[in-house]
């Protein structure tokens, strides 16, 4: 009996230890398994970062900054680019179509649209796709538990502006003044059924920072003279090529551009208010950049050499001018005396005659 015993607990030990390897491999696929499949989402946009390098990140410690909301009306001409094609052709899409699909594919997170119109960019702000798709009617599939929208059920071409949220900074550790986008949020514009004016619908805000790795593989046209002249997204957002009229500035109180807060006031004085307010916020923006470069230290002995040549030019001009006029003024003194000279001598001669 102990010798069955004692094989039975040889056995099962043998038993533990062969499954205890199993169990372990189970739970390294299973791990293995669930950081493919969150890797999915965030592994592309990771790769992109690697492969594609982007415009640097605004530091945290600079001394100035200024927060800028701006109107990107896509009817004007510098922002047209983001508009056409309106429905994809082949790999060519315009803004908003590349980025719902970014969306719909789990590439980036997009963020709701408060009431104030602040962006808010935590776990907590974060919308799912399917709610956008519900709330704004837009047609869309399941087919292997994943959502599918058609290219024709895109409502690109409602997509007519956006808010762009820019930040105008001065980098203090390199000495360099800069503009960056912070976030972008599509304006869908939808008119009703009776043909009024059409309202404006704010879906959702896009952080930069999660869209930007994307931007570098889409095109977008420079020039309506030139179809061959393109640039990428990326490059688009980073040299600040879009044009767009400042709606609402950082500031303690949230107030927006246009201040006229007590009284009644009509669109006219409203818009003329808004107007002023936004040509200021342009001009101290300028005065402040112009401030911090207008007076640009000489950088060798050329420049001074440089400084300094055309000064004694100037001199040596007066110099000339001065040397000129005496000259001038001497050599009409000299004809004055010698005709006054010859003019005597003259008459002496006339009166030695008349005595003899």
């Amino acid at each position: 009996m102990k010798r069955v015993l004692f094989l039975l607990m040889i056995t099962l030990m043998a038993g533990s230890a062969i499954a205890q390897p199993k169990a372990r491999r189970q739970q390294q696929a299973q791990k293995q398994q669930q950081q493919q499949a969150t890797t999915q989402n965030q592994g592309i946009s990771q790769r992109a970062r690697l492969m594609y390098p982007t415009s640097l990140d605004m530091p945290e410690d600079v001394v100035w900054r200024r927060d800028l909301y701006r109107e990107i009306n896509l009817e004007d001409e510098a922002n047209s680019g983001l508009y056409y094609p309106v429905e994809p052709i082949d790999k060519q899409m315009n803004l908003f179509t590349y980025v719902f699909k970014l969306a719909l594919n789990n590439y980036i997170p997009i963020y709701e649209y408060r009431l104030d119109g602040n962006e808010s960019f935590s776990d907590s702000s974060k919308v799912a796709v399917k709610t956008l798709l519900d709330n704004y009617h837009i047609f869309y599939e399941t087919r292997d538990g994943k959502l599918r929208v058609e290219n024709s059920d895109i409502p690109s071409a409602e997509v007519k502006m956006y808010y762009l949220k820019e930040s105008a900074y001065y980098d203090q550790s390199n000495a360099q003044f800069r503009r960056k986008v912070m976030a972008l949020c599509p304006v869908m514009m939808r008119e009703d059924d009776f043909g009024g004016e059409a309202a404006k619908y704010p879906l959702f805000w896009v952080k930069y920072t999660d869209l930007e790795p994307f931007l570098s593989r889409q095109s977008v046209q420079a020039s309506n003279l030139n179809n061959a002249a393109t640039m990428t997204l990326e490059d688009y957002f980073t040299m600040n090529s879009y044009k767009g009229k400042i709606y609402k500035a950082g500031n303690r109180m949230g107030q927006t551009a246009s201040r006229p807060q007590f009284g009644e006031f009509n669109a006219a004085d409203v818009n003329e208010a808004a107007k002023k307010e936004q040509e200021k916020i342009e001009k101290e923006l300028q005065a402040f950049e112009r401030g911090m470069f207008g007076h640009t230290p000489q950088r060798d002995s050329l420049d001074s050499i440089a400084k300094i040549q055309p000064e004694n030019e100037k001199v040596s001009k007066k110099k000339s001018s001065r040397s000129s006029r005496r000259d001038r003024t001497v050599k009409t003194k000299k004809s004055k005396t010698s005709k006054e000279g010859n003019s005597s001598s003259s008459a002496r001669i006339t009166v030695r005659r008349q005595r003899h």
